[in-house]
């Protein structure tokens, strides 16, 4: 049982990230095929920079197949422009959100939860069945010692689980072409929590206790380990560390930018040449609309939605910090935990793609304001320069 859900998790992960990669491939040709339509019918820099979407994405590393992490709840894709950018990261686009309720039949679930019960069934009775049958004490006096009868025997059901466990996990690495490194880390990380467990059971199973007892003792504790303690740490540290919704970042945007319709020129390009001062020159606004003062305001959406998107930032950051000290306290946490990391699936990897999401569009001003503020006359060969979104940066 142990191979054939080895196998599944392993298949189904490796099916979702050759589908995933199947998108991004999709996407990059359409995006440029698109861009380059909507380009090519321009007749200004301010047209040119609304109507070109860029596509931005997070591919899918070589071992996310193991562990797809936040990859299920965390949008990894995005078409962009020149407008304001926090509403844009903040709109959803969650593709596969009933996992992120029910969790996905990874490998790394099979590891950190569904390993641990079936190693308690591999062992849980090894001694006490001896006592039931009442051959125990005379089973151990004719080995000499308890430990030469009982190791051996508790050894090759904990490493032919490992085994079984780990030899698909291999394939698809091979297969994916994850690097030797992080394949021996997880390996150690599987055998690591085998242990672990090990030690449990042999702690429990020397109660001298009816096979009925012993095994409820088991489920309890992993019910607990597994279940309980993360639970009660999750809400812990959410409740300790509250974090903004995205749709408050995306109203606040939204309400700045449309507000700034009616309101003096000026109040929307002071706050802009604060934070470019070297656009002061060029930002007097003579006409009733200019592109210039279009993308200022939609600068300055940002810039009033900064302080809430940076605290959104930090907290889910902070609550990603706790919740790995937490999982020191749980053996299935810390599995889980671990194998996201490895395969850069967990919050830290989102909240760095969203970074260079906005290093990206930062490129993008810097592309554009020089352009239109110091109003250069609109030369369509030039936009065969703009950033190009590279995912490894």
């Amino acid at each position: 049982m142990a191979f054939l859900l080895s196998v599944i998790a392993v298949s189904f992960g490796i099916a979702e990230t050759r589908e995933q990669r199947a998108t991004i491939a999709t996407l990059i040709e359409e995006d440029a095929a698109d861009r380059a339509n909507a380009l090519s019918i321009q007749e200004d820099w301010g047209g040119a920079a609304y109507y070109a979407f860029h596509l931005t994405y997070e591919p899918p590393s070589d071992f996310a197949f193991a562990a797809m992490g936040q990859r299920d709840t965390a949008p990894w894709k995005h078409r962009i422009k020149m407008l304001a950018l926090e509403g844009q990261i903040h709109e959803a686009d969650t593709r596969n959100a009933d996992f992120g309720l029910v969790g996905r039949f990874d490998f790394a679930f099979l590891a950190a939860a569904v390993a641990p019960l079936l190693l308690i069934l591999l062992l849980y009775d090894l001694r006490a069945s001896e006592r039931t049958a009442r051959r125990h004490d005379l089973l151990v006096a004719t080995a000499g010692s308890p430990q030469s009868l009982w190791l051996p025997r508790a050894s090759l059901r904990v490493f032919s689980l490992a085994a079984l466990l780990l030899l698909p996990l291999w394939i698809g690495a091979t297969i994916e072409g994850t690097s030797l490194g992080v394949t021996l880390q997880a390996s150690a990380i599987v055998i690591g929590a085998l242990l672990v467990w090990w030690l449990i059971v042999e702690l429990v199973s020397r109660i001298d206790g009816s096979l009925s007892v012993l095994l409820t003792s088991l489920i309890g504790l992993w019910l607990a380990l597994a279940i309980i303690v993360p639970a009660i740490s999750k809400a812990a540290i959410e409740a300790a560390n509250p974090v903004p919704d995205g749709g408050e970042i995306l109203l606040l945007q939204r309400e700045t930018v449309n507000d700034a319709w009616d309101l003096p020129k000026e109040d929307t390009m002071d706050p802009f040449v604060e934070q470019y001062p070297e656009w002061r020159e060029n930002s007097v606004i003579e006409e009733g609309f200019e592109w210039k003062w279009y993308y200022a305001f939609q600068q300055v959406g940002d810039q009033a939605a900064a302080p809430l998107a940076n605290r959104y930032r930090q907290a889910r950051l902070e609550r990603n910090r706790q919740a790995g000290l937490a999982s020191l306290l749980s053996p299935t946490s810390f599995v889980e935990r671990s194998f996201k990391k490895i395969a850069r699936t967990d919050a830290t990897a989102m909240v760095a793609y969203e970074d260079r999401i906005r290093d990206f569009h930062e490129s993008l001003r810097q592309f554009h304001y020089p352009l239109m503020f110091p109003e250069v006359e609109y030369d369509a060969a030039r936009l065969e320069d703009l950033p190009q979104y590279d995912p490894s940066q």
